[in-house]
């Protein structure tokens, strides 16, 4: 039997944002707090939010507290701030930063302890109460944060994470109106982000009839405009269909896991503070080169997804065919194709390995076993930028 968990309402397309009046009479909060990226209140990206607030008689915090692959300290400062102010809800605006912290400060709020007494591998309490309502309303297409019960915390040398069905937002505002403004870079690596959340849930081994029909929507939305959406930011169309396949592969992602690129991508941004996005997109195509052959019916269906030619090709063409084609992406959208690029020496190769294998919970979700020779080869090719299998 099969389950499929999302959040309670979801709203997505232009000026869906407005909703947000429906919420507050439906909640009929008094003190609300909004957690937000100090970029995004500095450009005004969260000017139309506040204008909504100003038509209600509620008293609004705004906190920006937020940095991108937050350490556990910062966590617990926005905890601290929740359970000061004490509000009647949480928002959450931004990228998958301010999403996560927004979520692990509403659930604490309403439970003892710290951010990193819940951590998945060190933790030891469990959390036993619901915490406040939020809303979480991202700014990117990419993370996915606003349909997961996942926060990520960057540690010294790698990331962990809190994921717990009371982290899942009561309300999840998907407005591509508010990712208008973003910069090339970011929509670049917050597209590839999305695009590997989709790969990476279609070819886990928890993979359901829905999770596989909502990967293999959002691949076709997300390569079909990811490009436009880079170079072209002024295209409305591009970015609403990169927002709708963002938000589908994070509902994806979240019922069926994300595996290999995701584990493996953990280091990069605990050693070397390489953002998530960035560390997914440099190892998409390496890790996908490595385990092709394990999924080889499922490489077909990518290729169609990624509107590839498959006429008169063999399976193993055809799959070879999809990784040069995730690698000509990330060129495309002008993202590094090499580790390397992140000024990393060939002598790191050796801690990226011994902190990937720790990633136990993400790489149970491999079709094809990655060992501790598996995942050396991997990091070894994402440095030298050698398809070994394609």
């Amino acid at each position: 039997m099969d389950q499929f968990i999302s959040p309670k309402k979801i709203y997505h397309g232009e000026g869906s944002l407005t909703k947000l009046e429906d919420i507050l009479q439906e909640l009929k909060a008094e003190r609300i707090f909004i957690l937000t990226d100090p970029v995004l209140k500095r450009l005004g990206v969260i000017d139309p939010l506040l204008e909504i607030m100003a038509r209600y008689d509620v008293k609004v915090d705004v906190v920006t507290n937020v940095v991108p692959e937050p350490p556990v300290k910062v966590g617990d400062q926005v905890v601290e701030e929740v359970r000061e102010k004490q509000p009647d809800l949480v928002i959450g605006i931004g990228g998958g930063s301010a999403l996560d912290l927004a979520k692990i400060a509403a659930v604490l709020a309403g439970n003892e302890g710290h951010v990193e007494d819940y951590l998945n591998l060190s933790g030891t309490r469990k959390l036993m109460n619901k915490g406040l309502p939020k809303v979480l309303i991202p700014t990117t297409s990419g993370t996915g944060a606003e349909v997961t019960d996942i926060a990520v915390f960057s540690l010294e040398n790698t990331k962990d994470v809190i994921t717990h069905e009371y982290l899942l937002a009561d309300y999840a505002i998907v407005d591509p109106a508010l990712t208008y403004t973003l910069p090339p870079r970011v929509t670049a690596a917050s597209g590839v982000d999305a695009l590997t959340h989709a790969v990476d849930a279609y070819t886990s081994v928890n993979f359901t009839p829905l999770t596989d029909s909502l990967a293999l929507d959002a691949m076709k939305r997300i390569a079909g405009n990811i490009r436009t959406a880079v170079w072209n930011g002024n295209d409305e169309h591009a970015r609403d269909q990169m927002a709708l396949g963002s938000l589908l592969a994070g509902l994806s992602f979240y019922n069926a896991g994300v595996a290999g690129v995701h584990a493996l991508a953990y280091p990069l941004g605990g050693l070397f503070k390489i953002s998530h996005g960035e560390s997914n997109a440099v190892l998409l195509p390496y890790v996908y080169d490595h385990i092709w052959m394990a999924c080889m019916d499922k490489m077909k269906n990518i290729a169609v997804a990624l509107s590839l030619p498959t006429g008169g090709k063999t399976d193993r063409e055809v799959a070879q065919q999809v990784v040069r084609s995730l690698l000509d992406l990330i060129k495309d959208v002008g993202l590094p194709t090499t580790i390397r690029d992140y000024n990393i020496k060939s002598h790191d190769i050796d801690v990226l390995t011994e902190n990937g294998v720790q990633q136990t919970r993400l790489l149970a979700r491999s079709p094809k076993v990655l060992d501790e020779k598996s995942i050396k080869q991997i990091y070894t090719n994402a440095y030298e930028g050698i398809l070994q299998n394609s």
